[in-house]
């Protein structure tokens, strides 16, 4: 049993559910830090707005920062490479309607716009990519931090 658990989960050490260090397989000797990010960290949102553009670009998911109008702060890596859309084309342009139109709907832009009305938004879903890619099913963490910056993170499944 412990060995399908390895296989299913490798992340985790079948004997203590201990995380393992992603690079090499090993639990760390330190501590998770700040600096980690991990999708499914419940502090993963106010950890963002506290880590260099660096740091972002190599986290293993989608990170996208938007403002309050939805127009693209940063965009990471990993996003660009899942969609397909180039950091350059994609900053300075609107996440809804130039750069991902497939969001650009009730179910995604709505909850954006209505977080932002509220000033607070921290809203986890699934949902299915379709512009410039093949239909690609993803976790969409939307989360505004205390100091007002809209996250969009993005975990394909």
């Amino acid at each position: 049993m412990a060995d399908d658990r390895k296989k299913k989960y490798p992340f985790l050490d079948a004997d203590t559910d201990t995380p393992m260090n992603a690079s090499n397989g090993h639990v760390s000797d330190d501590a998770v830090n700040d600096t980690d990010l991990f999708f499914d960290d419940e502090n993963v949102g106010e950890k963002l707005r506290n880590q260099d553009a660096d740091t972002l670009d190599t986290a293993g998911f989608g990170v996208i920062k938007v403002d309050d109008e939805g127009i693209v702060e940063f965009f990471n890596r990993w996003e660009s490479e899942l969609s397909g859309v180039k950091k350059e084309e994609a900053e300075g342009r609107n996440f809804f309607t130039q750069v991902a139109p497939c969001t650009n709907n009730r179910l995604f832009r709505g909850r954006f716009k209505k977080g932002v009305r509220r000033g607070e938004l921290d809203e986890t879903f699934t949902y299915t990519y379709t512009y410039k890619m093949r239909p690609t099913l993803v976790e969409v963490h939307m989360y505004r931090d205390e100091s007002g910056n809209n996250w969009i993170m993005v975990q394909k499944f």
